[in-house]
């Protein structure tokens, strides 16, 4: 027995020894991606603060004030509340604005997403927080439930510190890099403004290319200058809000390690070195990084300084990829291009538009200010809008997922929301040097996401208030009023119930379908990430002579649509699972009625994979299937074998199902899935509308240039949907449809 009482008694500690080296191995590694902004702050904090009408109160004692502003804000605003508070409320471990929003709507009925369901609460990552039962008859919570225009308001507040998050992305490349490339002129006296401005914008080009791959005592004496200087001193705390959006890359704990005991001890060392020096050299307040260092480890310095530079300008650029990829997934941002940059790192994207965009706004500011001043006036306003934005949110979040009472919320927001509006109103005073261009910035983004959602919805309403009517559908009988040809039919809808208007489009417009349709749905749920095994929801859209079936294909907000070139073939083996499962639980096949567009089903990866419903078959070989090769015309498998020769990034895996022998199976279900298998060996055509949106005649001005300008200008310039989606081109069919809203 004392073997066994040994090797217990060790398997605690050494899994606490695991995990304590894996949580020291990510907060090493969080140095430069979370870290990198806060910590280059000190390269222009005091220089700063102590410019414009502060430049009369250059003194020691104005200098130790200053540190004393920095070391409190430091330990009240990234130590108290994110360290220890914020990173508390994570979203299935994903942080930032979106993550908080995410988990309000699941907690409330905050969202205002469309076509979300009753299904979609059954996720796993759904219910991640405690239950919701203590807050159901909260006053609160039903009165911000039942009034839309708060909901809207909540949902653009958060926008709007996405937008910010993407000011940001513009902001803090030019900051940083110019910073410290600015450091050569205090060794390098030869060198010029203009000089140094070139050197920051090569090393801006060269960042963007390679995206691919005691406190009271100060106030007395300054007054409302020294009020005003704040925007200085909120410099010091720039990129904190990096420590919570991105904690999905890392854990908790490791930046809590990482900040706790080496971050924040040496920013306070570092800024307290800074003071000690400037107090006895009041002139070098304009380079006090520099000038502090000895000079014979000036050149290891800058390099490392503008190392740190590049790196935490990548990782803000970076998080802002993520969050346009979150506003898209919220249906506020047009399609773009998402690129998945790293195998091993799930969630590192790339956006080449938005890159470009960020590169061309960065060099702007970076030529046109030329001052690390001005810039940092707008991104101090930028920065601690998102912080005060964060703070309302975590106010609810307190109140709804927390399920805390209504006064220690209130405490909360009362502490903290006092401390970054003091700065905020601060900040705002800087708009005139600097501050409008987050400002400019974010109008600008917010008016592409408002006239981007507005269309969005419009068209969803106009489909959702002209669905099909299935007594029609069922009067047309199983034939559909038309000929049904071999093969599947794919039709894209954004619907998650019903048939699509456009539907009765296409049978008058085609004079044959397909002998099974699917009609598909993907949309984002309010959840960071959904598993392979919960994506795919499967259903009945008619009787079962029909061959109609519905697929719901769900993907999180920090998801990533990635093309294995498998979809047909889970899609056939799901559809397939779901047939057998209908026939053996009596909730799916109690009456021919209730499976009309009834109750649908999530057919998960592992069940196909160990289920005998289907057997396939990958044929040898890239070339043509046998469907295609007995056909009389050669033209398509010619196109086929073209088509992946040019895309060999997306080339499908040719696969072949089987029924295998079971004497026990229904009939009709053997019919239906011989059905099926033949209809995958004809071949899968993707069918779309190609809509044009346009606003009712009877509509107001501004209606019509919303619609008919703005969200039609938006649609032609970004990318198509059959592209977002990974449809070969070679299938696709699309039909064009005018939607009047």
């Amino acid at each position: 027995m004392e073997p066994e009482s040994g090797t217990s008694s060790r398997n605690p500690s050494q899994l606490s020894w695991v995990n304590l080296s894996r949580n020291l191995v990510l907060a090493y590694q969080s140095f430069g991606v979370v870290y990198g902004d806060l910590s280059t702050s000190p390269l222009y904090v005091y220089k700063s603060t102590f410019i414009g009408k502060l430049q009369n109160h250059q003194n020691e004692e104005a200098i130790f004030g200053a540190f004393s502003l920095i070391f409190w804000t430091l330990t009240l605003v990234p130590l108290l509340k994110y360290v220890f508070i914020l990173l508390s409320a994570d979203d299935n471990g994903e942080g930032g604005t979106f993550a908080l929003y995410s988990l309000l709507c699941r907690h409330a009925r905050f969202s205002l997403l469309p076509n979300q369901q009753a299904a979609d609460e059954e996720l796993s990552a759904y219910k991640y927080g405690p239950l919701t039962q203590a807050v159901g008859s909260s006053p609160l919570k039903r009165f911000l439930e039942k009034h839309k225009r708060l909901r809207t308001a909540l949902l653009l507040v958060v926008l709007f510190g996405a937008c910010m998050v993407i000011g940001d992305g513009v902001l803090t490349p030019a900051i940083s890099v110019l910073s410290s490339v600015s450091g050569l002129q205090v060794t390098e006296n030869k060198l010029t403004d203009g000089v140094v401005l070139l050197l920051a914008c090569v090393i801006l080009v060269g960042l963007f290319a390679l995206q691919h791959f005691g406190t009271h005592r100060f106030f007395r004496e300054t007054g409302k200058e020294g009020w005003i200087s704040l925007g200085g001193i909120l410099l010091s705390i720039t990129g904190t809000e990096a420590m919570f959006a991105d904690l999905g890359h890392f854990t908790a704990f490791s930046i809590r390690l990482a900040f706790a005991f080496v971050i924040y001890p040496c920013l306070v060392v570092q800024y307290m070195g800074q003071a000690a020096f400037l107090s006895k050299n009041i002139p070098s307040i304009s380079s006090s990084f520099y000038d502090s260092i000895p000079d014979t480890v000036f050149w290891p310095v800058f390099i490392i300084a503008t190392l740190a530079a590049i790196v935490g300008s990548q990782a803000v650029i970076t998080a802002t990829f993520s969050i346009i990829k979150q506003c898209h997934a919220l249906g506020c941002f047009p399609r773009v291009k998402v690129v998945h940059t790293s195998r091993h790192i799930y969630g590192q994207i790339y956006i080449p538009e938005i890159n470009w965009i960020l590169m061309i706004l960065t060099l702007a500011i970076t030529i046109g200010f030329r001052d690390t001043t001005l810039i940092g006036n707008a991104y101090g306003l930028a920065c601690v809008t998102v912080m005060f934005i964060t703070t309302c949110l975590m106010t609810l979040v307190i109140v709804f997922v927390w399920q805390k009472s209504v006064l220690i919320a209130a405490l909360f927001l009362l502490f903290f929301g006092f401390i970054e509006g003091v700065y905020l109103t601060a900040a705002f005073m800087k708009v005139p040097q600097g501050g409008w261009v987050p400002i400019v910035l974010s109008c600008i983004f917010m008016g592409i996401m408002y006239v981007w959602h507005y269309g969005t919805c419009k068209k969803y309403n106009f489909d959702l208030h002209n669905k099909v009517s299935l007594k029609w559908l069922l009067g047309l009988g199983p034939s559909l009023g038309i000929v049904r040809v071999p093969g599947i039919g794919l039709i894209y809808s954004e619907l998650a119930t019903g048939v699509p208007a456009i539907f009765s489009h296409f049978v008058t417009n085609l004079p044959a379908f397909h002998n099974v349709l699917v009609f598909v749905c993907v949309k984002s749920v309010p959840v960071p990430y959904v598993s392979p095994e919960e994506r795919f929801l499967i259903g009945r859209v008619c009787p079962r002579p029909y061959r109609m079936y519905r697929c719901i294909v769900r993907y999180g907000y920090k998801d990533i649509q990635r093309d294995d070139g498998d979809f047909e073939n889970l899609l056939v083996q799901s559809i397939a699972e779901f047939i057998q499962m209908e026939a053996e639980e009596p909730q799916f096949s109690t009456s021919e009625s209730s499976s009309i567009d009834g109750r649908m089903a999530v057919i998960s990866t592992r069940t196909i994979q160990s289920s005998s419903t289907l057997m396939a078959t990958e044929q040898e070989g890239l070339g043509v299937s046998n469907s295609f090769q007995s056909s009389k015309s050669l033209s398509l498998p010619g196109l086929l074998s073209a088509y992946d020769d040019e895309n060999p990034q997306i080339r499908r895996r040719r696969v072949r199902f089987q029924l295998p022998p079971n004497p026990g199976m229904d009939a009709s279900v053997r019919e239906e899935l011989i059905d099926l298998i033949q209809a995958k060996e004809a071949g899968v055509a993707y069918i779309m509308g190609h809509s044009y949106v346009k606003a009712r005649r009877s509509s107001s001005f501004l209606k019509k240039l919303v619609i008919d300008m703005g969200y039609s200008f938006l649609r032609k310039n970004c990318r198509g949907p059959a592209v977002a989606l990974n449809i070969p081109h070679i299938s696709l069919i699309e039909v064009g449809m005018i939607y009047y809203v």
